[in-house]
């Protein structure tokens, strides 16, 4: 029989539900399990076929956290699961929101001047391109760096790096908009996205099901490949001041 459960739980961040995740999917006949840490219960749902309750709470229990519940028969499981996905539908709006007004606002600069310089747009984009992106993983540094740390190669091994990489974005991005050693800073750009483009490409292509933190705790974004766009277009943008084009 298909069935649903769900627990209330004490997983307050990406970083908990990443430990728990091998013992939940080490769980017999767990078909999908997801957490929900923006809830004030941080609600665990789990999907199977005769899922006992016990083996989910011994599983959260080996991780070193708690999780209490009653279980609940869901007879149309897939129904259930396309129910949950409506309601809890998130679009990039945000993204192409704010990507549009950064072009606006980088054609106006240019309007103002009375002459287009595209070294100059492009320059200007990424540095207010980085500023906001800073800006926002900086409103919720921790909860930024624990949902960075669930697929950025360099955080998994290293978790302050996801502390620091919002700073890093400033920095370039106030160098940018300075003027500031450009090669140099377009060679860090390159190096930096690059790296950070290798835990988004692989988590696209896993499917895993967990949140983008190209936009910090603020919208939740999921990861697919409409994120690349940040890394992918500055990683472009870097090359091409690098390769002199726009000149």
């Amino acid at each position: 029989m298909t069935t649903s459960l769900q627990f209330k739980t004490n997983l307050n961040c990406g970083s908990c539900v990443a430990a728990v995740k091998p013992f939940l999917d080490d769980v017999p006949n767990i078909s999908d399990w997801k957490v929900d840490t923006a809830t004030p219960d941080r609600i665990l749902t789990v999907h199977g076929h005769n899922v006992l309750l016990d083996s989910v709470t011994a599983a959260v229990a080996k991780a070193g956290f708690v999780a209490t519940g009653d279980m609940r028969s869901v007879k149309n499981h897939s129904a259930a699961i396309e129910a949950a996905e409506v309601a809890t539908a998130v679009t990039y709006y945000p993204l192409l929101l704010l990507a549009t007004f950064l072009f606006g606002v980088v054609g106006l600069v240019e309007l103002r001047i009375g002459t287009f310089d595209s070294t100059r747009a492009m320059q200007n984009f990424m540095g207010a391109f980085f500023g906001a992106f800073a800006f926002f993983k900086l409103l919720d540094l921790r909860g930024f760096a624990d949902s960075y740390r669930m697929y950025d190669i360099v955080a998994r091994r290293l978790p302050v790096y996801g502390y620091v990489y919002p700073f890093i974005e400033l920095a370039l991005g106030a160098a940018y908009i300075a003027g500031f050693q450009p090669t140099a800073v377009n060679l860090t750009t390159l190096a930096v996205m690059s790296v950070s483009s290798i835990g988004v490409i692989r988590s696209v292509l896993q499917k895993r099901k967990i949140r983008c933190a190209c936009l910090g705790t603020v919208f939740n974004l999921p990861m697919s490949t409409v994120t690349l766009v940040e890394d992918g277009l500055m990683i472009a943008m870097a090359a091409a001041a690098l390769l002199g084009i726009g000149h």
